[in-house]
């Protein structure tokens, strides 16, 4: 019987406290000591013991391996006792509390980072897509509709491109350098009064619920620790019926590419996707590749959020 393997795993104080707290976050074993204040090689262990149990999902990422608790409807009862029960305890609240704050630490570094490559991101774009038109490809997965938003709309290519097909469009950016950038687009194509700019995160969207008819997330997905919560945010903010295009580089094994794009993941398997947006309440029309320079290849999908699911 499953359940007595589930218990069993669980059976221990350490192994506990790890399922409890990768139920809320995706971590590597570094982050992982840190957070725990214990041996990486005991870390290992129970995390060992808890995926060889099916109690986990391990994620290879270039030189590092990612857990987090699966959403696996065998063990959804088991997820929520153990997250209603330990979020009472102290010690799992101050598990949480600190990775918050690698979590945190994370972002910072990605809003360092664009903050001081604003000024030609363009041409560090320019030497990834050569001469495709990314923009343009992804603006003609949008419908004609009244709003639409870009979500990480960096230096305002797309932005630009979705005035084509919405009568009001906004941009949401986590650095203040790439919306000023988009500003000066905006500004020298008369195109302002059309446009709304904001700056927020993809988790945590400056948008009311159901705001929207339209929403793209492009090349963004890589940088933040956990892309579902993007995703699920994208459907708060979408109508029900509402189009949402996704763009982000096919899985590779490119570090180099990583640490010059401030990414957080190595690009995505089509399936990942696909199983982010169904569990996110969309359901997928389509996905096309595109290859671009380096031996890499960009995929856009095209999904809609379904009739019947409200804002989660």
């Amino acid at each position: 019987m499953n359940i007595t393997r589930y218990f069993k795993a669980l059976g221990d104080e350490t192994r506990l406290r790890l399922f409890h707290l990768l139920l809320h976050y995706e971590l590597n074993v570094n982050e992982l000591v840190l957070i725990m204040q214990m041996g990486q090689s005991r870390i290992s262990r129970h995390l060992k013991v808890l995926n060889e149990n099916g109690l986990l999902r391990q994620r290879r990422d270039g030189g590092f391996s990612y857990y987090q608790v699966p959403n696996n409807p065998d063990i959804e009862s088991l997820t929520q006792f153990v997250k209603n029960s330990l979020g009472r305890e102290e010690m799992a609240t101050e598990d949480l509390s600190r990775a918050q704050a690698i979590i945190k630490e994370r972002k910072n570094k990605t809003r360092r980072f664009f903050n001081q490559v604003a000024e030609y991101w363009e041409r560090l774009k320019k030497d990834i897509l050569g001469d495709m038109d990314l923009a343009g490809a992804v603006s003609e997965e949008v419908p004609v509709c009244s709003v639409a938003v870009d979500l990480g709309c960096g230096t305002g290519e797309l932005l630009l491109k979705l005035l084509d097909k919405a009568e009001t469009v906004i941009g949401v950016d986590h650095s203040t350098q790439m919306l000023k950038m988009t500003r000066l687009k905006l500004d020298a194509e008369n195109a302002a009064a059309k446009s709304d700019l904001r700056l927020g995160e993809l988790e945590h969207l400056p948008l009311r619920d159901q705001e929207v008819d339209a929403a793209v997330i492009n090349m963004v997905l890589h940088h933040i620790p956990l892309p579902q919560a993007g995703i699920q945010e994208a459907n708060r903010i979408l109508r029900p019926g509402g189009t949402l295009v996704i763009a982000d580089f096919a899985k590779h094994s490119r570090e180099d590419i990583r640490e010059k794009f401030g990414a957080a993941w190595l690009g995505f398997e089509p399936g990942d996707i696909d199983t982010w947006l169904t569990a996110s309440g969309f359901s997928l029309l389509g996905s096309r590749q595109y290859p671009v320079r380096h031996g890499l290849a960009v995929n856009v999908f095209r999904a809609v959020k379904d009739q019947e699911q409200q804002a989660i």
